[in-house]
């Protein structure tokens, strides 16, 4: 009968109901990773596709180190059709990155049979992840950023009473004069729950002197 954590050191042709208890604690370990990830997140609109990944890509490396096992020869078989896959997708927050990461370790561990490093090591990082959460150090990312133009600075007081009736958190990025002489400023913004975007972008329209407003969630933006 399986124990809790029956770490294996032997990986050659395991039995079904050892690949099966191994995908069971993959999904397991890293559902709970992804679900503390979405209970921390603090941006506008929590990426369900992110959520997923976390959790397919435990399962996937799992897959992987499984049939790796401890044969070079598939080792480097591996590696090399990996090498033909490109992954363009942009991830900005490196807190995002370091999730990613802690699944795909999970994955990894468990790949191997090592059961007792996996369990612990998720659990410990959930924690970590939520004690960080509500600590002084919590981190508040802005997913969208505004950007507008002012012909004179003595606007700015209008406009950020606008911003402020629909945003619950905004600062200054950058400031800077363009081309054509105007202020063009940047802000990270994070919008109110009864907020959207369109509201907002509606608003700056009305009011005189701004000019070229844009709410985007990247924060270059070439001038």
């Amino acid at each position: 009968m399986l124990e809790l954590f029956p770490d294996q050191p032997v990986y050659e042709y395991p039995q079904l109901v050892n690949i099966t208890y191994s995908f069971l604690w993959a999904f397991l370990l890293a559902s709970i990773i992804a679900i503390t990830h979405k209970l921390t997140f603090t941006g506008d609109y929590y990426p369900k596709n992110f959520f997923q990944s976390l959790i397919l890509g435990s399962v996937v490396t799992t897959l992987v180190m499984m049939a790796i096992g401890d044969s070079l020869a598939r080792g480097l078989g591996v590696f090399g059709a990996m090498a033909i896959i490109r992954f363009r997708t942009r991830i900005d927050d490196p807190r995002d990155v370091l999730f990613l990461f802690a699944a795909l370790s999970t994955g990894l561990a468990i790949g191997v049979y090592g059961f007792t490093i996996s369990f612990v090591g998720s659990i410990l990082f959930c924690l970590v992840a939520a004690l960080l959460h509500i600590s002084p150090f919590r981190s508040y990312a802005h997913h969208s950023h505004l950007f507008f133009t002012l012909d004179s600075s003595d606007r700015l007081e209008a406009v950020l009473e606008v911003v402020n009736k629909y945003c619950k958190d905004i600062r200054v990025i950058t400031m800077l004069v363009n081309k054509e002489n105007a202020l063009r400023y940047h802000y990270g913004i994070s919008l109110k729950s009864t907020a959207n975007k369109v509201d907002l972008m509606n608003a700056l329209q009305q009011l005189e002197g701004v000019k070229q407003p844009k709410i985007s969630s990247h924060e270059i933006e070439q001038s």
